[in-house]
């Protein structure tokens, strides 16, 4: 089972030196990582926080940066830590759904995938 995935940002993360990082890798989350996530005191302090707490915790690679932390990834730019969401919740999220469907005017079966609903 594949439990990693590589990724190349957007953009990438300008580091102090000016160096660009873009490619990273991004492990599945486990129930530890969300439970702790949310325990922290800043996400408790302001929960939009979440996301910057849970991707440090799953990002374990960026480029050549020695650590990924969430001042890390609070330096993202926006585009980044959207790609970086969107990927999380694709990697963790449910499977797509597959449903049997008529159509009403012709009677054609068909199958039709559906994506879960966040939250869900």
């Amino acid at each position: 089972m594949q439990t990693e995935f590589d990724f190349q940002l957007p953009r990438g993360y300008v580091d102090a030196a000016g160096v660009v990082h873009r490619d990273g890798r991004m492990r599945l989350a486990t129930a530890r990582d969300e439970i702790q996530s949310a325990e922290d005191p800043r996400v408790r302090a302001n929960t939009v926080y979440l996301p910057v707490v849970l991707l440090s915790r799953v990002v374990v690679r960026l480029g050549a940066l020695p650590a990924i932390t969430p001042q890390v990834i609070e330096g993202l730019f926006a585009a980044d830590l959207a790609f970086l969401e969107d990927l999380y919740l694709r990697l963790n999220g449910l499977e797509s759904i597959v449903l049997n469907a008529v159509c009403p005017q012709c009677n054609a079966q068909f199958q039709v995938k559906v994506a879960p609903l966040a939250g869900d």
